[in-house]
């Protein structure tokens, strides 16, 4: 039996309950994980309320990263043994697998090596976070040293994990916040400047600070209408990229006529996730860079599985600075 997360109706966090369920052995290309924690994603709460591109299928449980030991391998995996520290990154759907759950099944090109000196919270803070900022600056925005680089609503989990990416290869980070009262955090995480957009004019404040030029690339987790803003503060071909809605509004592409020579595209980390080069390449770029120091997830606050609901309601609550982390408790009994 296995203690997993599940939900039966599209909601709020109530509606997220942790059940005893009956847990298959892992079959062909699948791995048995003992989880010790989980991170916990926006992605996870657009899912569970219906507002996901994928709609869940009842009963669904869900979750995309977590850190463990091997419990069991299926046929056909290679490269790891029972009782191997791992991680899972998100590289699947959630509606064929998911981590919230004390035992869980995921596929084996979702599972990679946790180095040994990573704690498994801080090693469940790592792979949504750090896959995106890195496919999405260096892989896809080709993000080079000197260049600036505009990061939105900076202070969660993607929006930390950019600025430390941007840092480690010589890049500039420009990070927004709404208040002032997160600016000092980001500050502290390796920003080079901080915009409080509620008291500055983003595009102004931008191109005070390079020089009349604007950055080479936003990354964006809003979208909205306030896109346009955003291409106001971008160099001549430059990029936006979109890899969220936290507003729900429809999203215009920039205005061409004043904004021609700008390049904007929606991002999804699954482009890197699902190509097991591009995977191998940011694994290698992550690994390296939690190894020298470069790269460290701020996780804000620890969960117990049975509060799940709760860490949920806080996520949604944008009071956080960095990543949600849901701790996993094993019984002696459980098997």
């Amino acid at each position: 039996m296995a203690r997993q997360v599940q939900f039966d109706q599209l909601g709020g966090p109530e509606v997220l309950t942790v059940r005893e369920v009956e847990i298959d052995p892992p079959g062909p290309g699948e791995v048995l994980i003992r989880v010790e924690a989980i991170g916990v994603n926006r992605a996870e709460a657009m899912f569970r309320e219906g507002s996901y591109f994928l709609q869940p299928a009842f009963p669904s449980t869900l979750g995309y990263e977590a850190a463990g030991t091997v419990e069991a391998l299926g046929e056909g995996v290679a490269g790891l043994a029972e009782g191997d520290a791992v991680g899972v990154v998100p590289a699947f759907s959630m509606n064929d697998y998911g981590t919230y759950g004390d035992l869980v099944v995921v596929p084996h090109s979702a599972v990679v090596p946790r180095p040994s000196d990573i704690d498994p919270v801080t090693a469940a803070a790592v792979w949504m976070a750090y896959i995106t900022g890195y496919g999405a600056l260096i892989d896809e925005g080709g993000l080079r040293a000197g260049d600036h680089v505009l990061l939105t609503a900076a202070a969660g989990g993607v929006g930390l994990a950019a600025v430390q990416t941007a840092r480690r290869i010589g890049a500039v980070p420009i990070a927004t916040t709404r208040g002032a009262d997160k600016k000092q955090a980001l500050l502290d995480a390796g920003a080079a400047h901080v915009i409080v957009t509620d008291t500055e004019d983003l595009p102004t404040r931008v191109k005070e600070i390079t020089g009349g030029e604007g950055v080479r690339l936003a990354f964006d987790p809003v979208a909205g209408p306030g896109v346009d803003t955003l291409a106001e503060a971008i160099a001549p071909g430059g990029k936006l990229l979109v890899y969220g809605a936290l507003d729900p509004r429809p999203t215009p592409l920039p205005n061409a006529a004043f904004y021609p020579d700008l390049s904007t595209s929606m991002f999804t980390m699954f482009r890197v996730t699902a190509d097991p080069e591009r995977l191998r390449r940011a694994v290698a770029f992550v690994t390296a860079g939690l190894g020298d120091g470069s790269l460290a997830p701020v996780v804000d606050r620890t969960f117990d599985l049975d509060d799940v609901a709760d860490a949920h309601r806080y996520m949604e609550s944008n009071a956080q600075t960095g990543k949600i982390v849901i701790t996993v408790g094993h019984r002696t009994d459980a098997s």
